[in-house]
C-alpha cells in the first residue's frame, strides 16, 4: 500500500477524495489537511460532511495536520484540493520535499514541465515527471484539468482520429463546481448565468495541451481551435455540454467509432467501464439520470447528428475533480513512478 494524504480535506473537493479514497485497494490515506482553525482536531469535529455518500467512520479520528509538507513526512503521494490561490507555492514545497502531488488546482496546469492528464487521452504526457526530476529531489506534480475540459476532451477522444481543427462547445455547469457556497441561492434559482469566471479560457487553452504531442522533451500544443462559452445551471452535480465539431465523416462511422473506441490503458481501479457511454434515445444524456455512470466516473455522448453535432456529459466533481486526480496516481503507480 502507498501512504497517501489530501490537502484542504475538509472543502467540498476534498471530502470526495476522501470518500473516494476510502477502501482504495492501493492507496492508504493517513494524513489530512486543512487551515490552521482545523489543525489539531479530530476530522470528524471539523469537517461538515455534505456529500450524498455517507461519512467515512474510519477516517474521523484522525487528526487534521497543518497544510505543510513537514505534516507530510509520512506520505508517498499526496492530492491537492486546495484552492488556486494557495495552491501553487504549497504543490511546489511539497514536491520539493520528494513528494508526489496529484492536483486539481489550476495553478500548475499550463507549466511547461507539469503533465496535463487525462489518461485515456494522454497517458504519455506523464513523461514530463522525468524533467522535473531532473532538480534532483525526486518530487513532481501532476495535474487534472478544468473539470469541463475533462468531460470535452473525453467525448473528443473517439473522433479524434478523423481529424480535428475547430470545435465549438457550450456548457451547461452545475452549481456543486463552484463549490457549496459558490453561488447564491438567490443568483441561480429560476436563471442561467451566462458567465463562469476563467472557465472559458480554460477549456480553450488546456485542450490544446492535453490532446498535443509529447516528443520526450516537451508538449507541443494541438493545431486545433477551441471555442467555449460557459453557463451555470441550476443542477446540483453533472456538467452537459453541446459540442460542434468540423468533422465531415458521416455519422454511421462516427457512431461506429465510438462503440469500438478502446482507451489507451486499462487496469486501473477507479476507470470506469466503460469510459464512454454511447446513447441511442434523443433526450439523452441527462445529468439526474446519467451521472453516476461508472461510479461518477464515466462520460456519457449522445444526441450524435451531422454536422458533426453531440451532447456530453460528466460528474463534474468525480471524474471532473477528485475522480480524477485519483486516477492519475493508478496511472504514475503504473507506470513505476512511485
Amino acid at each position: 500500500m502507498i501512504n497517501v494524504g489530501v490537502l484542504g480535506a475538509t472543502g467540498a473537493v476534498g471530502q470526495r477524495f476522501v470518500q473516494l479514497l476510502a477502501d482504495h485497494p492501493w492507496f492508504n490515506l493517513t494524513t489530512l489537511t486543512a487551515s490552521g482553525r482545523s489543525a489539531g482536531r479530530r476530522y470528524a469535529d471539523v469537517v461538515e460532511w455534505r456529500l450524498d455518500a455517507p461519512f467515512p467512520d474510519s477516517f474521523g479520528d484522525l487528526v487534521v495536520a497543518p497544510t505543510d509538507p513537514k505534516a507530510l513526512r509520512d506520505c508517498d503521494l499526496v492530492f491537492s484540493a486546495l484552492p488556486a490561490e494557495i495552491a501553487g507555492d504549497v504543490e511546489m514545497a511539497c514536491a520539493a520535499a520528494g513528494l508526489g502531488v496529484c492536483t486539481n488546482a489550476s495553478s500548475h496546469r499550463m507549466d511547461q514541465n507539469v503533465p496535463l492528464v487525462v489518461p485515456e487521452v494522454n497517458p504519455d504526457h506523464l513523461g514530463l515527471i522525468d524533467l522535473q526530476r531532473d532538480r534532483g529531489d525526486g518530487g513532481f506534480i501532476v495535474t487534472n484539468p478544468n473539470c469541463s475540459t475533462i468531460i470535452f476532451t473525453l467525448a473528443l477522444a473517439p473522433i479524434a482520429p478523423f481529424g480535428l481543427s475547430d470545435v465549438r462547445v457550450a456548457t451547461m455547469q452545475a452549481v456543486s463546481g463552484a463549490g457549496f457556497a459558490g453561488v447564491p441561492a438567490m443568483a441561480i434559482y429560476d436563471n442561467v448565468i451566462p458567465f463562469i469566471g476563467g472557465e472559458e479560457e480554460k477549456m480553450e487553452t488546456e485542450t490544446l495541451k492535453i490532446m498535443g504531442t509529447f516528443d520526450g522533451a516537451s508538449v507541443t500544443p494541438a493545431p486545433l481551435r477551441v471555442s467555449a462559452s460557459c453557463h451555470r445551471v441550476p443542477v446540483i452535480d453533472g456538467h452537459t455540454m453541446a459540442i460542434w465539431a468540423d468533422v465531415t465523416t458521416p455519422v454511421d462511422d462516427v457512431l461506429a467509432a465510438y462503440r469500438s473506441w478502446t482507451p489507451p490503458i486499462s487496469g486501473l481501479p477507479t476507470q470506469p467501464d466503460p469510459v464512454i457511454r454511447l446513447f441511442d434515445q434523443p433526450n439523452r444524456p441527462q445529468p439526474r439520470l446519467d451521472r453516476m455512470h461508472g461510479r461518477g466516473m464515466t462520460v456519457s455522448v449522445g444526441r450524435i447528428r451531422p454536422g458533426l453535432r453531440l451532447i456530453a456529459l460528466g460528474h463534474n466533481t468525480i471524474r471532473g475533480a477528485a475522480g480524477a486526480s485519483i486516477l492519475n496516481a493508478e496511472l504514475i503507480v503504473k507506470n513505476k513512478y512511485l
